[in-house]
């Protein structure tokens, strides 16, 4: 019983898996983070070109 009690409190694998959730964690909200910059940026890009075309008049040249 000793043994058996003894090899658990030794086992790392638990602190292992923990580690691996915690950077998973931070990956996935590092990348939800830097996904919704993109977004906001690409919108307020394709706005911007929206509304500069919508101004130009019909049968210019480029």
């Amino acid at each position: 019983m000793r043994a058996l009690i003894r090899n658990f409190l030794c086992d790392q694998d638990g602190a292992v898996t923990v580690d691996f959730v915690v950077l998973t964690a931070a990956i996935v909200g590092l990348g939800i983070l830097v996904g919704s910059t993109v977004v906001e940026s690409t919108g307020a890009a394709a706005e911007s070109q929206g509304r500069s075309l919508a101004d130009r008049p019909l049968g210019t040249n480029w």
